[in-house]
């Protein structure tokens, strides 16, 4: 019974059984429970919200840690394919030594790697959902006939579980397996379980990381912030040029009929 319900369904032309409009109201239900009491408890501070940016280690009563957590994991909650901002920055930024939530590495590491899996999983989440929604028109729908995403497809079936949760450790740029995952319909709970997992696994090494690089620990966070940047900038170069080597073939198709 339980390997049956990792498996990846043997049928894909039928109803995928998902509803997404109930997604997109739970979806929006856990950013208004995050972002709402920030903003309240935000206010309650009586500082201007950049100031928390700015100085964050000036904030360091309990109140503040939670008030830090809510918008760790409001901010984290957004970063999907549709939304590519990068979290590692954040995650080590929240572990550093004057802004972290306690003086334990180990508290410190287990409560930023817990919440922000969990919020990343509500935003993979929220991708499958996409993804899937937009897997409903047959236009796009027809990718699943192509030789490349059959090929993927049945590397993908041989471990699915365990390629989810290594592609959730490695940071890399666009999260194919995801897109993947929803194409070939893989069931949501061992979805969610593996980039728990993963996603678990990636910010406890960050943040144990940053914390006990001690007074130097802001260099992990500049440093993953820079790699996002420029991995961001190298995505949007390589979308023009392929767009502007798209047109220069057509006009010259068009030219040569």
């Amino acid at each position: 019974m339980e390997e049956s319900s990792t498996k990846i369904p043997d049928r894909l032309d039928g109803p995928d059984g998902l509803s997404i409009r109930r997604w997109l109201a739970l979806y929006a239900a856990w950013l208004l429970a995050l972002g709402l009491p920030a903003l309240w408890m935000l206010r309650r501070t009586g500082v201007a919200w950049q100031e928390l940016f700015v100085h964050p280690g000036q904030f360091t009563t309990p109140a503040d840690g939670v008030l830090k957590l809510l918008i760790f994991g409001f901010y984290i909650s957004l970063c999907c394919t549709f939304l590519p901002l990068p979290t590692g920055w954040l995650v080590s930024a929240l572990a550093m030594r004057d802004v972290a939530l306690t003086a334990s590495l180990t508290m410190t590491t287990l409560t930023i790697a817990g919440i922000g899996a969990a919020a990343s999983t509500v935003a993979n989440l929220h991708d499958y959902h996409l993804f899937t929604w937009m897997l409903r028109h047959h236009r796009i729908a027809r990718l699943r006939d192509t030789r490349l995403v059959h090929a993927s497809g049945r590397w993908f079936a041989r471990q699915p579980f365990a390629i989810l949760v290594v592609f959730n450790i490695i940071p890399i740029p666009i999260d194919v397996i995801r897109m993947l995952a929803a194409t070939a319909r893989y069931p949501l709970g061992p979805f969610a379980a593996a980039n728990f997992i993963g996603r678990w696994v990636r910010y406890a090494v960050i943040a144990a990381v940053t914390y006990l690089m001690g007074d130097r620990g802001w260099l992990i966070s500049v440093a993953l912030l820079a790699v996002a940047v420029v991995g961001g900038l190298a995505r949007l170069v390589a979308r023009r040029l392929a767009r502007r080597g798209g047109s220069g073939t057509g006009g010259r198709d068009a030219a040569t009929m």
